[in-house]
């Protein structure tokens, strides 16, 4: 039997508060100094106490205060964590966390520079995320977030790999410890994951004639790397290759400032490209265009893709339109892409119109109101005058000879570039079937500061592909148009620039359909030439460059 005494002190008991380790919800420990431990992963904990947390942070706040906590870095939303997975979001008290940053890692040595390839999307390896990802510097891996759910912490724990840089922020952590590594030795890492360039260093990069070494020991020259051909992408290869030769495209794509409120993802990936060929400390001497590919699969609705080969004089137009679309300020429609490479045409259109009989039986009595110019009296000829703006001119070759000669081999025709240009001298007449026939006269009305030619080597008919192996005779340097083809009345205080120089010449080998593509560049510092065909990038003399069979050519005008 309990006595009156033994129920009395049972109810005492029960109405004292539990001890702190016996309570789920019980309020922190009062401790001197509350950011003692390495790291805490507040946004983690599923922690029910919201108001527990907000009065820890705020003692802490006022710790960092009073005592001028140094070596600490209080993240607000700089970690990438605007939408992790892994965050606890029923306490807004949990945003903030701190994060100790410490020099002397331990773990330093272990980060392997050999393995790392920062040309890939940045895509978690696991849950294939692109928020919050986090490369290991050891064996290269991306992982997403860095709280103790995350598959980065996961990986430190599993792998024992813990060094890791957040591939936003550029910020490098040591997991499973959390704590934040402050070393200038990982500079070089960050300069690979981001290249940068100062205005000074882009205006000094025609002159720069210094290689380049890579980790395994090879010498490249920046701006003269080999890119991946991922599948069939040689056709987008090229295109980037001769584009790196344009001076004023390059320079506004290697300073991200210049286009930093574009939301075009397309832009954003070929200025990184741009970047990384131009980059002099590279872990290698070569670049893979992946995000670019991936941002142009995205952009053409998969016209163009990995894996399908496809022709450069399209890439290039769409590029360059589509460079433009993006780039274009609202109240001028102007962007560097028309700058470079816009010029215009005067077009005369010459339409034959219906048989007046036909005319009259349908009831038109449009015929008056046509310009009439040496019509026939079946019909009259309406000639339309009109400016066209241009990004490239296309020309047309003679066709080959269809027999044989004596030796049973086919003569390869030779064409001068001269007698191709014809074509837009005013005065020679293209006939044209679609949308109606009509006969084109072409002349040049505005040149370019850079000028791109493609030869029409490709007809399409019912059945396949003919490919013209006509070779077009063009000089390498000084192309005089004035002699050729009859130009504009520069202004008062202009003069006529009408001489060019090659700067690229994009070839196509083998058959049509297939085939593969290469480019003839000229490096401006030492004013050599180089052969590039994907990774293979080899110096090749002048003469050569002339003997082939161009498909595509970008010349800069002499200013």
């Amino acid at each position: 039997m309990k006595t009156k005494k033994d129920e009395e002190a049972e109810e005492k008991q029960l109405k004292k508060p539990r001890l702190l380790e016996d309570s789920p919800h019980s309020p922190p420990p009062d401790i001197e100094n509350p950011l003692l431990p390495l790291a805490s992963y507040d946004e983690d904990e599923d922690d029910d106490d919201g108001e527990a947390m907000k009065k820890e942070e705020s003692v802490s706040r006022s710790v960092r205060k009073s005592e001028g906590v140094n070596g600490y870095d209080e993240e607000d939303d700089d970690d990438g964590d605007e939408e992790d997975p892994y965050q606890d979001k029923s306490h807004p008290g949990q945003r903030r966390r701190q994060v100790e940053i410490r020099r002397d890692c331990p773990y330093l040595d272990t980060v392997n520079r050999q393995v790392l390839d920062f040309d890939f999307e940045k895509f978690c390896s696991v849950s294939l995320s692109n928020l919050n990802v986090y490369a290991c510097l050891v064996c290269g891996k991306y992982f997403q977030g860095r709280g103790q759910k995350s598959h980065a912490y996961t990986h430190s724990l599993e792998a024992g790999h813990h060094v890791y840089i957040n591939l936003r922020t550029e910020k490098v952590y040591c997991l499973p410890d959390g704590y934040e590594i402050n070393d200038p030795s990982l500079d070089d890492i960050r300069h690979v994951l981001n290249p940068r360039f100062s205005r000074e260093q882009v205006e000094q990069l025609d002159r720069n004639k210094q290689w380049s070494r890579a980790l395994d020991g090879s010498d490249y020259l920046p701006g003269m790397v080999g890119l991946n051909n991922i599948k069939e992408t040689d056709f987008v290869n090229v295109t980037i290759q001769s584009l790196m030769r344009v001076t004023p495209l390059r320079n506004f794509f290697l300073i991200p400032e210049n286009y930093q409120n574009c939301r075009s993802p397309l832009v954003h990936r070929f200025g990184e490209l741009t970047r990384k060929i131009w980059h002099a400390r590279n872990f290698k001497g070569q670049v893979s265009p992946h995000e670019f590919l991936q941002a142009v699969m995205k952009a053409s609705k998969k016209r163009f893709r990995i894996g399908a080969q496809s022709d450069p004089v399209e890439f290039m137009s769409w590029l360059l339109n589509t460079l433009h679309a993006d780039l274009r300020s609202s109240k001028k429609n102007s962007s560097i892409i028309y700058k470079c490479f816009q010029g215009e045409l005067e077009v005369v259109k010459e339409i034959h119109s219906k048989p007046s009989i036909e005319k009259r039986e349908n009831g038109d009595e449009q015929n008056s109101s046509a310009i009439t110019d040496g019509g026939s009296e079946h019909g009259s000829v309406v000639k339309e005058t009109s400016k066209m703006p241009f990004l490239m001119l296309g020309l047309d070759l003679p066709p080959p000879p269809l027999f044989k000669d004596v030796m049973e081999k086919n003569i390869i025709p030779q064409v001068p570039l001269f007698n191709i240009l014809k074509k837009f001298d005013g005065e020679s007449v293209t006939e044209v079937v679609r949308p109606r026939i009509a006969r084109m006269r072409y002349r040049v009305t505005r040149l370019p500061q850079y000028m791109i030619l493609h030869m029409r080597r490709f007809t399409k008919n019912n059945f396949f592909i003919e490919k013209n192996p006509t070779l077009v005779n063009f000089p390498v340097k000084n192309l005089e148009l004035k002699d050729y083809i009859p130009l504009p009345t520069p202004k008062d205080n202009e003069k006529l620039r009408s001489k060019y120089d090659l700067i690229a010449n994009v070839v196509h080998d083998g058959k049509p359909g297939e085939g593969s593509y290469r480019v003839f560049v000229q490096r401006k510092s030492e004013e050599l030439w180089y052969e590039m065909q994907d990774l293979h990038v080899a110096e090749t003399l002048p003469q050569m460059v002339a003997l082939s069979e161009a498909y595509m050519q970008i010349y800069e005008q002499q200013q």
